[in-house]
């Protein structure tokens, strides 16, 4: 059975229709029809069961289908990536991230990009907001997660660590905190999500875990206004080490547990890129990717953790 017999069934699978198929191939619905039974007699097997008003899968066709959908996309992207090997990435790459993630880990990697794929214009949307990619025509989404659920395809940029800092200014305040539960009796500076608000988890190197209450002040819905207010001294805060690295690094901040890990969610999180479902990943989308992917573990190892 060739391709595009198989790109037909999987068209039906997805349409329900052989009107509607015909339409996308541009054929007549009866030849739809006719390259369906033919696959139905070499295999055997009724696919699709057919009434006057619906098409749907048969129990055997939806088994057939779910495995032969991998192996279709798999040659879409063995045809593009041969078609890439001859071309430049160009075009309009539109994209977006969280506020603080564009501005500490995208924003400071464009001019580098530029000068590689200078054909790749790029339209980059920070917001905290989850937008639509599909309805808005986005390309590619970086997200921050455990790992990401849904329809769209991920793949991860980089691990993350969280880190409770404080400011040197506040501790000479204060005095030093030498344990996480210390943190129940400090003003705590917390993001604005319901994970964040009331309580913050850590682990210690042998595996065990406890969770620490928080309460304070100051909630805040964005990472730097929420960093700047523990630069200014006004609490502990507990923030991705991408955020705070270069305020340790210059002590402007200083890790108050360097031992344990720190969250709030989960210990495993990252930096995802995400894109729509697609028969193939379009060269200007993957060369982005790769390329903050190599610039974050870079950026990161020079964090020395």
């Amino acid at each position: 059975m060739d391709i595009a017999t198989l790109k037909t069934l999987a068209l039906v699978a997805q349409h329900g229709s052989f009107a509607a198929v015909a339409r996308v191939l541009n054929l007549d619905p009866s030849s739809v029809s006719r390259a369906v039974g033919t696959a139905e007699a070499t295999l055997g097997l009724r696919l699709f069961q057919r009434t006057t008003r619906a098409l749907a899968l048969t129990e055997e066709g939806a088994v057939y289908l779910s495995r032969i959908a991998p192996l279709l996309e798999e040659f879409d992207h063995a045809r593009e990536a041969a078609a890439q090997a001859t071309r430049k990435p160009s075009g309009t790459l539109r994209m977006t991230a969280s506020v603080a993630f564009a501005h500490e880990c995208v924003v400071p990697h464009l001019g580098a990009f530029r000068a590689r794929y200078p054909e790749v214009s790029v339209e980059l949307l920070p917001t905290d907001t989850n937008l639509d990619l599909i309805a808005g025509g986005i390309d590619l989404a970086i997200r921050l997660a455990a790992a990401p659920s849904g329809d769209l395809i991920s793949t991860r940029l980089l691990r993350t660590r969280y880190l409770v800092c404080a400011a040197p200014s506040y501790l000479a305040q204060h005095g030093p905190i030498a344990h996480p539960e210390d943190l129940a009796h400090h003003p705590c500076l917390r993001l604005a999500l319901p994970e964040y608000r009331n309580r913050w988890r850590f682990r210690a190197a042998d595996g065990r875990s406890f969770e620490v209450p928080v309460s304070g002040y100051f909630v805040i819905a964005n990472g730097l206004s929420l960093r700047q207010a523990a630069v200014d001294g006004l609490g502990p805060v507990l923030l991705a080490d991408w955020l705070v690295a270069r305020d340790l690094a210059a002590g402007r901040l200083v890790s108050l547990f360097p031992d344990l890990d720190c969250t709030a969610t989960s210990f495993d999180t990252g930096a995802w890129a995400l894109y729509p479902s697609r028969a193939f990943l379009p060269l200007k989308v993957r060369v982005m990717i790769d390329f903050l992917r190599d610039a974050l573990t870079l950026g990161q190892s020079e964090i020395g953790r």
